[in-house]
């Protein structure tokens, strides 16, 4: 069951009794996140319904096409600041030519998908939080579970689908769209003619570097509609409350964003 009446535990009488209880807390929420993906992970098999064929769309439009105009705005100012700092320290040696090298590596394992994650936790994962918070102060989520429908099928996996699909595409967009940004300040700021650039960062960018930035899109995306739909599952106290987990939806997110891009570049790089 989704729903629950809400919690009260009485004041802890010390430092280590609130600690403990935080670790619980901790530990709990990481075990109900769990069997919540495992829950839609299963669901994925009555994707290709009608109903859930339709509302998949709809969260791809959602997380995606909605999302295009902020993310093409922060990835090509990421790739201009990119290749600003990096050609101002390059240009000491003269080897400000190598920019697009730098650039292209830095979008393709870290920045794309690492930029991506966080504006669609910000928009996307703060929405999710709100909406499905919503639906369960309201009791909308006791009501659909009345009925023998499955919330996590009907509310969890299409939003999971959706951003499975977008997210990689996003943070490729993402490179794309920085790598064009970092030629912009090479060619008007840095006298690195587009042809030497694009010749440098694909050159030197390989198709692993490709594949482990969109497999980190696809683990962000995972994330983040995983934590948002757990927070706002967990809502109560009313409009309080959705407030609440809308914020920690994103502030887990971010943190998550952060550490998992860290251990898979770890694994695949190190």
């Amino acid at each position: 069951m989704v729903t629950r009446e809400p919690e009260y535990f009485p004041p802890a009488e010390n430092f280590v009794a609130q600690l403990g209880r935080h670790v619980l807390f901790f530990c709990r929420s990481v075990g109900q996140g769990g069997l919540l993906f495992l829950q839609a992970v299963l669901a994925v098999r009555f994707a290709l319904t009608k109903r859930a064929r339709e509302e998949i769309i709809m969260q791809m439009f959602v997380s995606g096409i909605k999302s295009l105009g902020v993310i093409t705005v922060v990835g090509l100012f990421t790739g201009m600041i990119l290749a600003l700092q990096t050609g101002i320290e390059l240009s000491k040696f003269n080897q400000e030519v190598n920019i697009g090298t730098a650039v292209m590596v830095s979008m393709l394992r870290e920045m794309g998908p690492f930029m991506t994650g966080l504006i669609l936790a910000a928009c996307v994962g703060s929405a999710i939080a709100a909406q499905l918070g919503t639906m369960v102060v309201s009791e909308e989520i006791a009501a659909l579970e009345i009925m023998s429908i499955d919330p996590v099928r009907f509310l969890v996996m299409p939003r999971l689908v959706a951003m499975s699909i977008m997210t990689p595409l996003l943070a490729f967009y993402t490179c794309i769209i920085g790598v064009l940004g970092g030629g912009i300040v090479g060619a008007t700021q840095l006298g690195v003619s587009w042809v030497a650039y694009i010749d440098n960062a694909t050159r030197f960018a390989g198709v692993k570097d490709l594949y482990v930035g969109l497999f980190k899109a696809l683990l962000f995306g995972m994330i983040i509609t995983i934590v948002a739909c757990h927070e706002g599952f967990a809502t109560t106290q009313g409009a309080v409350g959705v407030g609440y987990a809308t914020r920690k939806a994103v502030l887990v997110s971010f943190l998550h964003v952060l550490i998992v891009g860290y251990f898979v570049t770890r694994l695949f790089y190190v």
